[in-house]
């Protein structure tokens, strides 16, 4: 399984990808966001799904980034591209997949800022080659395994938090999902884009290097639990107190 989230401020861009890769009893890890930088052209693309199926779309639509680069004046215009080619390996692989019992399920989160776009884009691209872009209301796109990191991303996240807030929640959502789901885990790629700025920022974190802010948040969760009141049980405990007498 994946986690790859990719989060949309009013100032920015912030896309965490896991890089865990489970075969069987196997387990591997590889990257799975890829940037493409070229003066004032700037996207990343984060995936989930078959790796083969993967890393040919994204093959080929290097192939058409390099041939006609100039021509994506805007992300949308780049995210039917990547579309057009996703549905090129549906087309040449989709029957043999299915044949060996698989299922063609690539999707992909996009973003970015071109040289014509009014401000920086994040789009969620389906296996059919459509998409849809991320509105203000709910700022973000998890793919992958997306139950257990939603809950935290809605109530912390806003379209008007810093940059910085939302790597911060990215991570803590990561986390969720990471101890939840044996699937998940580091090593983490992070890139950061800043409104205009049209440069792609990435690092790599180890489990060691954050280790220390999963262990933190955890006892946070257990004094907020501690510290809530505790008057709305006082109807039901007084029935468990009766039922004993």
């Amino acid at each position: 399984m994946t986690y790859c989230l990719g989060i949309k401020t009013a100032s920015g861009l912030v896309a965490i990808a896991d890089t865990r890769l489970t075969s069987g009893t196997e387990v591997t890890t590889n990257k799975k966001i890829s940037i493409h930088q070229l003066e004032n052209h700037s996207l990343f693309i984060m995936t989930s799904g078959l790796r083969s199926v993967r890393d040919k779309a994204v093959t080929y639509f290097r192939e058409v980034i390099e041939d006609h680069d100039r021509t994506f004046n805007k992300l949308y215009k780049a995210v039917n591209a990547f579309g057009e080619q996703v549905r090129r390996v549906a087309r040449e692989d989709k029957e043999a997949l299915k044949e060996a019992g698989l299922s063609f399920n690539l999707y992909a989160i996009v973003g970015g800022q071109l040289e014509d776009d009014d401000e920086h884009k994040l789009y969620l691209l389906y296996p059919e080659g459509n998409w849809v872009e991320v509105g203000e209301t709910s700022p973000f796109f998890i793919i992958g395994n997306s139950n257990y990191g939603k809950p935290l991303l809605f109530r912390s996240l806003k379209y008007e938090s810093s940059m910085g807030d939302a790597l911060k929640v990215g991570f803590l959502s990561f986390d969720s999902t990471r101890v939840s789901a044996s699937d998940v885990d580091y090593p983490i790629d992070v890139v950061m884009y800043e409104r205009d700025s049209f440069q792609m920022i990435e690092h790599r974190y180890q489990k060691d290097d954050l280790a220390h802010l999963s262990l933190q948040w955890s006892m946070l969760l257990q004094n907020s639990v501690k510290r809530l009141p505790n008057d709305w049980m006082d109807s039901i405990l007084e029935k468990l107190q009766h039922e004993k007498v």
